[in-house]
């Protein structure tokens, strides 16, 4: 057992260097530069290491953006009294706009995307109320809202956040009740005729 525990415990601190390498990397180079043996020379472990705990470069930051960002969306959502809803969701949009920046400059933004995506699909199967819509429209309609709420956040991160938290948040919710409400007339005109 402590054999086990011991493997364990270098097999993550492999993944952390190499992770904290490649961070490292991502400040002065984009993405698409980046080779595995720089990663692995500046982590000081072997090709042998990073193989056994990723795939390829993407595969880090998805290791380390996943936990990240889903821990904060669920601390936002439900780990959060709802009075201080708006000031954990201001704090991090806010601690999130360099990262958000660095990801369009250094073109991992992609893997923020997925990941943000990832969350919303989540919160909205959790905390939608269905009722009168298809499986296929709550599909297409939580991928339409995914996007457009990733959309308004990242224009807002990286727009120098010219608009307050609170206007922010009020165009989304117009947009989410405006498009639902769109949504349920359209089912109850075919479930029940036009006229």
């Amino acid at each position: 057992m402590a054999a086990t525990n011991h493997a364990q415990s270098i097999k993550q601190d492999s993944r952390d260097y190499l992770t904290t390498a490649l961070l490292q990397l991502l400040e002065t180079k984009d993405l698409n530069v980046i080779t595995v043996t720089q990663v692995v020379k500046r982590a000081g472990v072997s090709r042998m290491a990073f193989y056994r705990n990723f795939e390829t470069l993407d595969d880090v930051l998805v290791g380390y953006f996943r936990p990240a960002i889903a821990s904060r969306f669920n601390d936002v959502l439900t780990g959060v009294a709802h009075d201080d809803k708006l000031t954990a969701m201001d704090q991090f949009f806010v601690n999130f706009a360099a990262t958000m920046r660095l990801a369009v400059d250094r073109g991992f933004e992609h893997i923020i995307r997925q990941i943000f995506n990832e969350n919303m699909v989540a919160f909205y199967r959790q905390n939608m109320h269905w009722q009168g819509i298809s499986q296929t429209q709550q599909r297409y309609w939580t991928q339409f809202m995914s996007a457009g709420v990733y959309a308004i956040w990242r224009e807002w991160l990286l727009g120098g956040q010219q608009e307050t938290l609170n206007e922010v948040h009020d165009l989304i919710a117009t947009f989410q009740h405006a498009t639902m409400a769109a949504l349920m007339t359209v089912s109850k005109e075919r479930k029940y005729g036009d006229g």
